[in-house]
């Protein structure tokens, strides 16, 4: 049966790996995430391929501009029947309110449900000599959890953040908050360009709500048994 709480990366740039996946993964995995690659390579093909196979989707481009202009972009966006969008945090509170503002609006006027929207912090393969090299001083998980708490005051749904900062951001922003993680490896799978990763298990227990698994199951050899194997260890948090 599928977990809700797993969205598959579909990190491809054709359709027909996108529907040999999807076919093969059958009534085991309902979330998807399309991201840049994807929607940049076949464009809304894959959304309207993905609700025809009455699946959710994570549409993940990080918009990331001024106000007005990524306010009226999610805008567009949300009329293709999106489940969940984002944008990143470090556009500010002011980008932020003014984006999901501007979804509720639409959606008033569509009569249709608000798609989440939720920010990104600070991207999984950041490490600390990147971070630094930023001119950063504040450690990694002090920023991410402080774009939380913005993402919050701001009025959107949650963040996408490491699972290594799921505990705090849990702890700031209470348990109705989203927490979308990627870099989430099962026990010997390979780290690939993720820098702060965990277990499926250890990440829903920092207090993720939903984990994005793209090549362990993507390139796994038998991609239904991988996402299987992940929604069993799933299963077990509660």
């Amino acid at each position: 049966m599928a977990d809700h709480r797993l969205i598959v990366a579909l990190d491809f740039h054709n359709m027909d790996k996108v529907k040999a996946l999807v076919t093969e993964l059958g009534d085991s995995v309902i979330y998807y995430k399309v991201g840049m690659e994807l929607f940049y390579s076949v464009g809304t093909e894959v959304i309207a391929y993905l609700r025809e196979q009455k699946k959710e989707i994570f549409l993940d481009l990080k918009l990331h501009d001024i106000p007005n202009t990524t306010a009226q972009g999610l805008a567009s966006l949300m009329k293709l029947g999106i489940t969940m969008l984002n944008v990143h945090a470090t556009g500010g509170y002011t980008m932020m309110k003014t984006a999901v503002k501007n979804l509720e609006k639409q959606a008033y006027t569509l009569n249709t449900p608000r798609p989440k929207l939720i920010a990104v912090t600070i991207l999984t393969s950041m490490n600390e000599t990147d971070w630094q090299g930023l001119g950063q001083t504040m450690k990694i998980q002090e920023q991410v959890v402080r774009l939380a708490k913005l993402t919050k005051e701001a009025g959107l749904d949650g963040v996408v953040a490491s699972p290594r900062e799921a505990a705090l951001i849990r702890q700031a922003c209470g348990d109705d908050f989203l927490i979308v993680t990627p870099g989430v490896r099962p026990v010997g799978a390979a780290v690939n360009d993720q820098s702060r990763i965990a277990t499926p298990a250890s990440a829903l227990e920092n207090g993720a709500s939903h984990l994005v698994v793209g090549r362990p199951i993507t390139a796994a050899a038998d991609p239904k048994a991988a996402a299987q194997k992940i929604i069993a260890e799933m299963e077990r948090i509660r």
